[in-house]
């Protein structure tokens, strides 16, 4: 037994506190009304919605599909070429037609790095589908 005191753990609210990694059941509990922005994609998306369940529903079932894409496609890509990609995405959000692009842009970038096969990766983008230049953006975050 120590002679100091045992410190009191932070609370919500404190600087200090850090929440608590979350199960994946976890993640599914209710936790109220959220506050989201409804921005001209969740607009249309939402469009003839009435309710706050339906709109739930739509969002929800709309997430669902959404990682499933995100699990079931991609490409496999080297660290050199992810180094390449993630350099053209720097400039913020990718809209489709950015995305779409990606092949041309890549063709174009003035970055380089030691194992980085620009030609090759141009190749590779041109050959992936929409769908799989999605995921390779959003799986370097942006």
């Amino acid at each position: 037994m120590s002679d100091s005191p045992d410190k009191p753990s932070p609370v919500r609210g404190d600087p200090t506190w850090v929440a608590p990694a979350l199960t994946r059941e976890e993640k599914t509990r209710n936790v109220g009304k959220t506050p989201v922005f409804f921005g001209p994609p969740l607009a249309i998306l939402t469009d003839g919605q009435k309710n706050t369940m339906e709109i739930s529903g739509v969002l929800n079932r709309t997430a669902e599909r959404y990682l499933e894409i995100r699990r079931r496609h991609g490409i496999e890509l080297t660290e050199p070429e992810r180094q390449c990609i993630a350099h053209i995405c720097h400039i913020g959000f990718m809209s489709p037609l950015e995305i779409e692009e990606l092949p041309f842009e890549v063709g174009l970038t003035a970055f380089e790095c030691e194992g980085l096969d620009k030609a090759a990766l141009k190749k590779k983008l041109e050959a992936a589908s929409f769908v799989d230049l999605v995921v390779v953006v959003e799986s370097l975050g942006f």
